[in-house]
């Protein structure tokens, strides 16, 4: 069970899907085992890192931005950034981007070094451990990305 005295308000939810097979996995339902090696080189998974970095980072960091102006909120209105906890460099680029400047620790959380990658259970996690600090009025904003590629954010003001 747990408790907080500390309450959220959901300011608004923002979803973004663009295609990419820059991430994926070759094996899938229409692969029939008795037609072909489940084990063999083109059923593994495959991520083109350098790709994903240069195709997701500005993706996020997009949705982020559009989100908050949805809100008539700016990057400078945001208390802390939970982020997706896959890579610290990328948490680093899109919260700059965000933000307008180097974010310190408080700002946007890293959990990689506690945790590892978590996938998209990163940023709630990264939420969940560094929210007790805000105070009323604060706005924070929860967001993870995937394969795909997938991003979801929400932003938070906290009551």
């Amino acid at each position: 069970l747990a408790v907080s005295d500390q309450r959220f308000e959901i300011l608004g939810t923002r979803l973004v899907t663009r295609f990419s097979n820059a991430i994926r996995n070759n094996a899938g339902f229409l692969n029939r085992v008795t037609d072909s090696d489940p084990l063999a080189a083109d059923k593994l998974f495959v991520q083109e890192g350098r790709r994903v970095f240069k195709e997701v980072c500005p993706m996020v960091a997009q949705l982020i931005l559009a989100h908050l102006a949805s809100l008539e909120l700016e990057g400078g209105d945001v208390k802390r950034l939970w982020l997706h906890q896959a890579n610290r460099h990328m948490n680093d680029l899109i919260a700059r981007k965000v933000l307008g400047f180097d974010p310190d620790e408080n700002q946007a959380p890293i959990i990689l070094d506690r945790y590892a990658n978590t996938s998209s259970a990163g940023s709630i996690i990264a939420f969940h451990l560094h929210r007790d600090d805000l105070a009323a009025g604060d706005v924070g904003l929860i967001c993870s990305f995937g394969a795909g590629y997938s991003a979801g954010s929400v932003v938070l003001r906290c009551q």
